[in-house]
């Protein structure tokens, strides 16, 4: 095996130019795949992370009843006991966050607009999604103070500033009437568009309090070590709450829209990225197939001295094996280094005001996926072994006399 490395080693550099060009070919095709599939996994990776962070969480543990009914009676009891619970069921989970979430009435002297209202713990936000580094102005509140952080556009509609007082109006656990002034302590630029314009926060007791809803939470976001343990705690919490009224639910569980449209809006991408890879398939075997007829008289040389036509087709398999992970290798590197020098790309002019009137930052973010870079390489490498059949054929069926008096 290690003479039919040598012969395949050289056989490459014999011809250099073939091989350069041919070499040139399978990184170009792994450079524009990658790059293609980072500039439109990146804008979705930072609207996930974004809806993940500022609304699901990685998982979230409601009552069984709250997904077909987001109501605040069908809230659920939160104590030490299941938060204990919770963070020994699996060591792999870093930071656990309570929440209580409902509708209200936001308003003022003149007028009422529609609000989201969340009762937060601030320094657990803090530590998940760096709430605090959105605001605008002021500062967020303590834990049990009366007070209330706004988002910036329901600020615009109501006409509120620091240190004014907000009026919540709506309807508390099980029918209760609720309504309360709350001192406006801070304003955040909410990075979620729709948020923005409804986002009402409040301390987590004096949500609990004002809703009549005494130590209870609609949500209990858990967030992993790692991204990628999301799926395998999901598994642990949910034998550990098998027999409770509990349900834990995974990001794309509570997401499956986004999702849906994201995989609908990259079909195009994904059809342009085939066609590429039927063109540069198309370019490697017009390159495969002229390497192979100049090399006809070598191969039947070769067979007429006596070397058996499966270590021929091996020490040709070796060549093509060769030049295809050189051409992977090395686009993988490139495109790496490209998405970086380039990562964010910055938007101008009309699309850069589209991607902000969206609620997004005028940017064009890229993603560094692990998976589409060996994927994208392990479809142009798929492609080159293919496309190795036809020699293979060739030395198969090659009529010895007929090669020699080429």
């Amino acid at each position: 095996m290690k003479t039919y490395f040598k012969l395949a080693w050289r056989n490459i550099w014999r011809n250099r130019r073939r091989t350069l060009i041919t070499t040139s070919a399978i990184v170009f095709a792994v450079l524009v795949a990658i790059v293609m599939q980072s500039m439109n996994r990146g804008s979705y990776e930072v609207m996930i992370d974004r809806m993940v962070r500022f609304n699901t969480g990685y998982l979230q543990i409601q009552d069984y009843r709250y997904d077909d009914e987001s109501s605040l009676d069908n809230a659920f009891y939160y104590d030490e006991e299941l938060r204990d619970r919770v963070l020994n069921a699996d060591d792999r989970i870093e930071l656990i966050l309570p929440r209580i979430e409902t509708f209200m009435l936001a308003a003022n002297d003149e007028a009422t607009r529609g609000a989201i209202m969340f009762g937060i713990d601030p320094e657990k936000e803090r530590h998940f999604n760096d709430l605090d580094n959105y605001l605008t102005e002021g500062r967020f509140f303590e834990i049990d103070k009366q007070s209330a952080v706004i988002g910036q556009g329901l600020s615009n509609r109501l006409s509120l500033g620091l240190g004014d007082t907000l009026v919540l109006i709506g309807q508390g656990r099980f029918g209760m009437s609720a309504s309360g002034l709350f001192e406006i302590t801070g304003i955040v630029e909410h990075p979620i568009r729709d948020m923005n314009n409804q986002i009402v926060y409040l301390p987590l007791r004096t949500a609990q309090e004002f809703l009549s809803a005494d130590d209870h939470i609609t949500g209990l976001m858990i967030t992993p070590h790692r991204e990628r343990q999301t799926d395998a705690i999901a598994q642990t919490l949910k034998a550990e709450f098998t027999d409770d009224e509990l349900v834990v639910y995974t990001w794309p569980e509570l997401m499956p829209e986004i999702l849906e449209l994201m995989e609908m809006d990259l079909a195009v991408p994904r059809l342009l990225t085939v066609v590429l890879y039927v063109v540069i398939g198309f370019g490697f075997f017009g390159t495969v197939l002229t390497m192979t007829l100049e090399r006809l008289r070598e191969f039947g040389v070769l067979l007429s001295v006596g070397m058996q036509r499966l270590k021929l087709s091996s020490v040709v398999f070796i060549e093509t094996l060769i030049i295809s992970l050189i051409g992977v290798i090395a686009g993988i590197a490139l495109s790496w280094a490209f998405l970086k020098a380039i990562n964010p790309i910055n938007l101008t002019g009309q699309a850069a005001q589209a991607v902000i009137d969206l609620g997004f930052d005028p940017i064009l973010p890229m993603s560094f996926a692990p998976d589409q870079f060996y994927m994208q390489g392990l479809y142009v490498f798929l492609i080159v072994m293919a496309i190795f059949i036809f020699p293979l054929i060739k030395i198969m069926r090659l009529n010895i006399l007929e090669a020699a008096r080429k």
